[in-house]
């Protein structure tokens, strides 16, 4: 099967992943961890602004931005953009050396930095082209209140952990537990300072 992207384009999916063999998406249980994790940040990402727009308009004008068609990065360290923008952070990815930052937390917000310090693309300076092979075709991402009744409807009440089974000594077959008498000498009236 062939990458797709879903929502916006830029983050790829195996088809085989992410949809069932009629083609509409898979439960959430059954995609695996990373491609359900960028789904799961999509439904987030789909409607919001470019970053590039909105470092240039500001809250006061966000009507002014254009809705966010392109995606790089990593989920919660992406960098969303419009197509008239995508050339700018491919020029700082390819000639600014944002390629060093990929994976680094750091690396939305260096491009955010540059952008802001007027950084942008020489006059002609190309984006990628891409290939929209039936685009209408795709089933729309699941909204946040279907992604939340999918993972609701599997959940499972938790199992009680017994955090002293895994401190220092939870080996030991004869730990006796903490009395009040342990911890007459701990002060617990200290003030720590505060911000």
């Amino acid at each position: 099967m062939a990458k797709v992207s879903v929502g916006l384009r830029g983050w790829r999916f195996e088809e085989s992943e992410i949809f069932t063999d009629e083609g509409e998406f898979k439960p959430l249980d059954e995609i695996p961890e990373d491609p359900r994790e960028r789904l799961m940040r999509l439904v987030s990402l789909v409607e919001e602004p470019c970053d590039a727009c909105y470092l240039v308009h500001g809250d006061e004008e966000i009507q002014n931005c254009r809705q966010a068609s392109i995606v790089y990065g990593e989920p919660r360290e992406e960098v969303l953009l419009c197509e008239q923008h995508e050339p700018d952070f491919l020029y700082w990815f390819r000639e600014e050396d944002g390629r060093d930052l990929v994976g680094d937390a750091v690396f939305a917000d260096a491009f955010h930095e540059w952008f802001a310090a007027d950084g942008r693309a020489p006059d002609g300076y190309g984006g990628l082209e891409y290939v929209d092979t039936d685009p209408d075709e795709l089933p729309s991402p699941p909204d946040a209140n279907e992604i939340q009744r999918r993972l609701e409807e599997n959940f499972v009440e938790g199992e009680r952990i017994n955090l002293r089974d895994y401190g220092p000594g939870a080996d030991d077959e004869d730990v006796t537990p903490l009395t009040e008498d342990d911890l007459d000498g701990v002060d617990l009236d200290t003030d720590y300072p505060t911000k």
